[in-house]
Parts: structure tokens; sequence; C-alpha cells
């Protein structure tokens, strides 16, 4: 019997457990990862750990819609940011607009006293 002190991590993904090579030699264990086979050598003969092709497929299949998932969000997050950096802030006056040589404001209902104005310029189309 031997302790071996590892650390868990939760994510999600098409593997239960992470061993590296100092772990496989201390085991003397051999992965074949064409087969997704693990095999070691037991107390009553050799120990082979295996899964289907399909349950490793469906773990693949979502360990790829939830990594598609965190970098969207990820990317979203920065878009947040960048769009509240360029985004015009509503309360501030943005200042007078100067009037081109020869233009005059017009009234657009001519009948009304107090209406919204408009400015013409000499450029524009008679259109």
């Amino acid at each position: 019997m031997e302790t071996l002190t590892f650390e868990v991590v939760g994510f999600h993904g098409t593997y239960h457990a992470i061993l590296g090579r100092p772990c496989y030699v201390k085991f003397m264990a051999v992965p074949n990862y064409t087969y997704l086979k693990l095999k070691m050598l037991g107390p009553g003969g050799i120990i082979t750990i295996g899964t289907s092709f399909q349950c490793t497929y469906e773990c693949e299949v979502e360990c790829y819609d939830h990594a598609t998932m965190i970098i969207a969000s990820a990317e979203l997050m920065t878009l947040r940011k960048e769009v509240a950096k360029e985004a015009p802030d509503p309360k501030r006056s943005t200042g007078s607009i100067e009037l081109v040589e020869g233009s005059k404001e017009v009234l657009v209902d001519p009948r009304s006293t107090k209406g919204k104005m408009v400015r013409i310029g000499p450029t524009l189309s008679s259109e």
C-alpha cells in the first residue's frame, strides 16, 4: 500500500483523473490512449481500467460546449468594458454647432410661433 498525494480540480472533462509520468512509473502503469485503457500490476495480476468510445465522445462534446461558453462569456466581458469606455456620456453637453456662413434658421412649421427650428445652409440642394 502506498500513499499518493494529489490535488482535486473541479472541472468538467473527459478524464476523471489526470496522472503524470511519475505516477505511472510509481505504479508501473501503462496508458494506451488509442484504446482508452490503463494497465497496471495488481496483487492478483494485471488490472485493466477502460471506458467506452461513446462515453468519451459524449464527455468531449460536453467539455467543448463548456469551454466555448467560458470563452464566449470572457469575450462578452471584454466587449462590455470596451463599449463602456467608448459610449458617450448622455449627461455631458456637446456644445453648440457653429453656423456656416450664409445659413439661416427656419421654423419647421411656419404657422406655429413655438416650433422646432431647422438650420439651412447654402450648400444644400433644393430637394
